[in-house]
């Protein structure tokens, strides 16, 4: 039986890359590489993968909605996400949304097909650096254990939700029809009700207090 694996990669070379690397594996088969998550229900439809290496970041529909589209409408799925940076607002949003590993782009060949394998087994592989700030963020959410109250106004929970699945400044100023700056004003009245000093441990209070 051979593991199926889809592609979501907009970087051609590194699409085909990994296609070429998947197809060679004994254990494994490509059943789709595609540049965009724009029609991802009706392509995983016709893939029907048991695996999907997901680029994080990708024009139109981005890797952390994706992740929570392939969640709530094929959760059978097993969702390995793939970054070239190690952004820790990303990597917290991403495994929050339900992916299941976490593997930098530049990780060699074969280290990359044993993560796949133990994606499709139920595991959760990830980069050793990215492994470490996973840990640095659940540390973080361990000093947080108690309720409290945070009134946030209805316009600042509107922006935490999208700190929170991974929106940048600059896409939550499109979605609120409001300016940059004007997104930063809010978000640094989230920082001071929350108590906080940066976007991850914004997204961390914001799930564990259950504020979004």
């Amino acid at each position: 039986m051979h593991i199926r694996a889809t592609i979501f990669e907009d970087n051609k070379a590194l699409r085909e890359s990994l296609r070429q690397l998947i197809d060679s594996a004994d254990d494994m088969v490509c059943v789709g590489a595609h540049a965009d998550a724009n029609n991802l229900l009706r392509e995983l439809k016709a893939d029907q993968p048991d695996v999907v290496l997901m680029d994080i970041n990708m024009p139109g529909t981005s890797g952390i909605d994706a992740v929570q589209q392939i969640n709530e409408h094929f959760p059978a799925i097993r969702i390995m996400m793939q970054t070239v940076f190690e952004d820790k607002d990303k990597i917290f949003a991403a495994i929050c949304g339900g992916a299941s590993g976490y593997m930098l782009k530049k990780t060699p060949p074969p280290k990359m097909l044993e993560a796949i394998r133990e994606t499709y087994a139920g595991g959760s592989p990830m980069t050793s650096s990215i492994a470490s700030k996973v840990l640095e963020m659940f540390r973080f959410q361990q000093t947080m254990g108690k309720k409290e109250f945070i009134n946030l106004s209805e316009r600042e929970t509107e922006i935490l939700a999208l700190l929170v699945k991974g929106k940048s400044y600059k896409a939550v100023a499109a979605i609120c029809y409001i300016s940059f700056d004007t997104v930063c004003t809010h978000v640094r009245h989230i920082y001071e009700k929350l108590h906080v000093h940066s976007k991850s441990e914004a997204v961390a209070k914001a799930i564990n207090q259950k504020l979004v």
